[in-house]
């Protein structure tokens, strides 16, 4: 395909995945192309099986009078995108559309063998192919894989080697996932982009705060990843007076919990005698529990100095809580709130609780991936009905583990 050709296929793709059913009409006056250009470029993108043709404008009732108009509309079944939350704990995988509209969902736990990468990678590869099964779709129709994991992850897909945790974190996964491109991405980057709808044009932290402190920023539309990766770390929570460490809300429960429990202020009958995890202490607080109560406190005040920090340094709008942790934590966002009121440090941001639950970083990732495909469609061979790829315009290589540049940060 000649390279003005290719650029009109790709100005009408772009027009495509925005819009509904459209006739050329439409297309024109969207696009600015001619109609003999959009024509062209529509039968292009139909045997490529980006688009697929509609009844007509008459068969549809939408067209009375003189010549009825063809219609087109994107083919979402094209291809589908994996977004994968490759946790400590446990595996999500999500397939989608290309308009990200979830098909099919599957979850893998870790349990206690979470950091031994081969456990790893052979978790996620099963519930990917969970996912893919549930959906009723072939491994060789996948597109892109965005793989979310808790370490720092710079422009190339590549973590800090630090001899541990990043490493196991970020083993490779060129040989684990479907076909198709691979992007690996840090979580908490993930769910920045899942909050961003949200947000609006506020810059803000997506803090995740589960096990770890950790957070995705975007200021001023822009997300943040700096020179290696690492901006949004929270490693430097060890050296913040009165927090002392990155654990997240969870974490620190269950140690607060723990060292109530030595000190004798846990009495036989309180829930907090057998059960020591956030949930517990958040329902014990509920019910009037003080020891539940006085942790609560503690967390919120925690909270509060991560919020001064990171509002101090970017001069952000809003810090969304987010995570599991985020909704059954409400009364330690509400406690943080209140102090950073009354502390009255300029800028106070907001500070609210997502509402994206668990699935907060999976939903990231299929909405990178899907982003992914639209910033370079026509790169992407597709499977056509006889099962083989059609090599498209170009002809381009999609060799299987290739590390994209994530395209919401360029």
């Amino acid at each position: 395909m000649p390279p003005h050709r290719r650029t009109s296929a790709e100005t009408l793709l772009a027009h495509a995945f925005d819009a509904g059913a459209f006739t050329a009409t439409e297309a024109i006056d969207a696009t600015g192309l001619t109609r003999s250009t959009v024509l062209a470029a529509c039968e292009e993108l139909v045997r490529l099986g980006w688009l697929h043709e509609l009844d007509d404008a008459r068969a549809a009732g939408e067209y009375r009078i003189g010549r009825p108009a063809r219609r087109y509309e994107l083919d979402t079944s094209a291809g589908v995108v994996v977004g994968v939350d490759a946790g400590q704990h446990r595996v999500t995988a999500f397939v989608a559309d290309l308009r990200g509209t979830v098909l099919g969902r599957s979850e893998g736990a870790l349990g206690e063998s979470g950091l031994e990468v081969p456990v790893r990678l052979s978790v996620l590869a099963d519930t990917v192919a969970a996912a893919l099964a549930e959906a009723g779709v072939d491994r060789s129709r996948v597109l892109v894989t965005v793989v979310g994991i808790p370490a720092p992850v710079d422009a190339g897909g590549v973590s800090p080697g630090d001899g541990g945790f990043w490493d196991r974190m970020n083993p490779g996964f060129a040989d684990t996932v479907p076909h198709g491109r691979v992007v690996v991405e840090n979580d908490a980057n993930l769910a920045a982009l899942a909050e961003r709808p949200s947000s609006g044009d506020a810059s803000f932290a997506a803090l995740l705060s589960g096990e770890r402190f950790g957070s995705g920023l975007v200021v001023d539309g822009v997300l943040l990843r700096g020179a290696h990766g690492g901006a949004g770390e929270m490693r430097v929570l060890d050296i913040v007076d009165g927090v002392g460490s990155s654990d997240g809300i969870g974490a620190t429960a269950r140690t607060l919990v723990a060292e109530a429990v030595a000190a004798g202020e846990v009495r036989p009958g309180s829930p907090l005698a057998v059960d020591a995890g956030a949930s517990a202490v958040f329902r014990a607080a509920r019910d009037g529990d003080t020891v539940a109560l006085t942790i609560v406190d503690r967390l919120g005040d925690r909270l509060a100095r991560v919020c001064v920090l990171l509002a101090s340094l970017l001069d952000i709008d809003r810090v969304v809580v987010a995570g599991a942790i985020a909704q059954p934590a409400v009364a330690v966002i509400d406690r943080a709130r209140a102090l950073l009121d009354g502390w009255h440090f300029d800028p106070v941001p907001e500070l609210v609780a997502s509402t994206l639950g668990a699935d907060v970083v999976v939903i990231g990732a299929v909405a990178h991936a899907v982003d992914a495909v639209r910033a370079d469609p026509l790169s992407f061979p597709l499977v056509t009905p006889g099962g083989t790829r059609d090599p498209g315009p170009t002809a381009p290589s999609t060799r299987a583990g290739r590390t994209v540049h994530p395209a919401a940060s360029r």
